[in-house]
């Protein structure tokens, strides 16, 4: 399955403290931090989204959010796309949303099949596919999927 970023900002909604704006260097410059590899880098405003940066109350009202996220339209889109340190340009984002008969989503798996989700069914459900499919094995990835939809989920 191959998944194609739809820029929803559900990967960086909660990457706040993975960047740190240490100051502001000029009017779309900063001097920041990537808190994970301790690397410190300048963090320039794309030109093009400069526009959509200036608005702060996504920022506001989105405190757990990337500082550098910023709503265009429907989509989020990362301001620093150009000048983003390596764990965003390496981050495989989610692999799969997961919804429940309702049609409610209920939790994703990131590119590290790792499952992020606060459903105690899903959970446990999800436990039971990786005792009998280690992510070692050929198809891990396919093999949970038909696994969850199997017990009643919708895969995406």
């Amino acid at each position: 399955m191959t998944f194609t970023c739809r820029q929803c900002g559900t990967c960086c909604m909660y990457l706040g403290d993975y960047i740190i704006i240490d100051h502001q260097i000029g009017p779309f410059e900063f001097a920041c931090e990537s808190v994970s590899t301790g690397t410190q880098f300048t963090a320039c405003i794309d030109e093009d989204k400069r526009e959509i940066f200036s608005d702060l109350s996504f920022a506001d009202e989105h405190p757990h959010a990337c500082r550098f996220l910023r709503p265009d339209g429907s989509l989020l889109r990362c301001t620093i796309h150009n000048d983003s340190p390596a764990q965003c340009k390496f981050y495989r984002c989610i692999l799969m949303r997961i919804t429940n008969h309702e049609g409610t989503l209920c939790g994703t798996v990131t590119g590290t099949l790792h499952l992020h989700t606060d459903d105690s069914r899903l959970r446990s459900t999800w436990e039971e596919a990786e005792k009998s499919i280690p992510e070692s094995s050929p198809g891990a990835e396919e093999r949970r999927q038909q696994y969850l939809r199997d017990h009643g989920y919708s895969v995406e």
